[in-house]
């Protein structure tokens, strides 16, 4: 029904931005990494997903469309609905999805909260077969390692947000080992 939307944020919220398109002002619910990029004022154009519910329509939009189609295919997993899809594109980048489906690795899948073990090998088996498989190492992308999720876990309960924690622990260099020595470079990244 909406594909698309193109419009001026109006408001910006921890979850979802309120998009100006002329006479009406329409709630988007987004990624929260991808809101961390946007300010009042923007001209956006966002993929979007209208979620129909007996007591709720939400509307849900991405940047891109491979975002929109991740959600959509994390939608047709039994037992995730749409704020569970939208919270594991918040916390987890496209590519690192669909590493963590080519190398069936779950344990990047239980870092996103609301998600266990279980649910992380359901998601995994069901995204198998329907996502492509790329070339992530050749793009330099790799799974995140225990020491990572443990600084962004230090980060966060510090007051970073997860797309502040996540890109510092990227930014990192690989051949700095130990949690403690890769939360200092962070927070040193992260401090003004």
């Amino acid at each position: 029904m909406l594909a698309r939307l193109r419009g001026r944020i109006e408001e910006i919220d921890e979850n979802q931005v309120i998009v100006d398109v002329g006479a009406f002002g329409i709630i988007v619910a987004m990624p929260v990494s991808q809101i961390a990029q946007m300010h009042e004022g923007q001209t956006v154009a966002l993929y979007t997903h209208l979620h129909v519910r007996e007591q709720d329509i939400s509307l849900f939009g991405f940047t891109t469309e491979e975002e929109l189609q991740l959600f959509q295919l994390l939608l047709g997993v039994d037992g995730v609905g749409p704020r569970l899809a939208l919270n594991i594109l918040s916390t987890l980048p496209p590519d690192t999805l669909r590493l963590a489906v080519a190398n069936e690795e779950p344990g990047i899948l239980t870092r996103v909260p609301g998600i266990g073990a279980k649910s992380a090998r359901k998601i995994l088996f069901h995204l198998k077969d329907k996502l492509a498989p790329t070339d992530l190492g050749a793009a330099g992308i790799h799974a995140m390692s225990d020491d990572d999720a443990d600084v962004i876990e230090a980060l966060t309960s510090l007051g970073y947000s997860v797309v502040e924690a996540q890109r510092a622990v990227q930014a990192l260099p690989k051949d700095v080992k130990g949690v403690e020595e890769r939360l200092v470079l962070a927070l040193a990244q992260l401090a003004p």
